[in-house]
């Protein structure tokens, strides 16, 4: 790869479900000695490429997403690789992110959809469990993964879903992205 630093190339691995029954959740997570952290709120905005839009397959397409938690500016690119919750990931912290967005859009992308939300965390082996209560879509447990890109993104999307299910609470998985399920719940009837 031309201009290569030697940085490792990772990609975030995510499995994501409605959330039915929080209470029952957060009593199975407590019987496994695990904690949710207290909330944090994420402001997010979305960014796709021109020419991409809604009902197109994500795969191989780059996204791009500035969000905003505790007085911290997060840009983030993610390419989706096997399926749209299996992503090539680099981020990094800015300073401005009014600037930000003004650089995003130069580089031609475009805003797509707001997230707002309120995410609560616990972690245990490699792996980061995620609460979130999604403004206009609800409430998703979301656990996510680093692997490295030589491993197989959809083998651990299984191992996560058992992982998930073990915990015996009513979820209903989704293979959407939170933009798209923001963008479904707001578009009209």
């Amino acid at each position: 790869m031309s201009g290569d630093t030697g940085a490792a190339r990772v990609q975030e691995i995510e499995v994501k479900y409605r959330l039915f029954d929080l209470p029952g959740l957060e009593r199975a997570l407590v019987e496994r000695g695990l904690v949710l952290s207290a909330p944090i709120f994420q402001d997010d905005q979305a960014y796709a490429h021109p020419d991409w839009a809604y009902g197109q397959s994500k795969i191989g397409v780059p996204f791009a997403r500035l969000r905003t938690q505790d007085g911290r500016h997060l840009f983030t690119v993610k390419t989706p690789l096997a399926n749209e919750l299996a992503c090539l990931e680099h981020e990094s912290e800015v300073a401005d992110r009014d600037q930000m967005h003004q650089a995003i859009l130069q580089m031609g992308f475009q805003p797509t959809v707001r997230i707002v939300k309120t995410r609560r965390t616990a972690h245990v082996a490699g792996m980061a469990l995620c609460v979130d209560e999604v403004e206009h879509a609800g409430q998703f447990l979301e656990i996510e993964k680093v692997l490295d890109t030589n491993e197989s993104g959809t083998a651990a999307q299984e191992h996560l879903d058992t992982f998930a299910r073990s915990f015996g609470v009513a979820l209903e998985r989704t293979t959407d992205t939170y933009d798209s399920l923001v963008r479904a719940a707001l578009a009209p009837a």
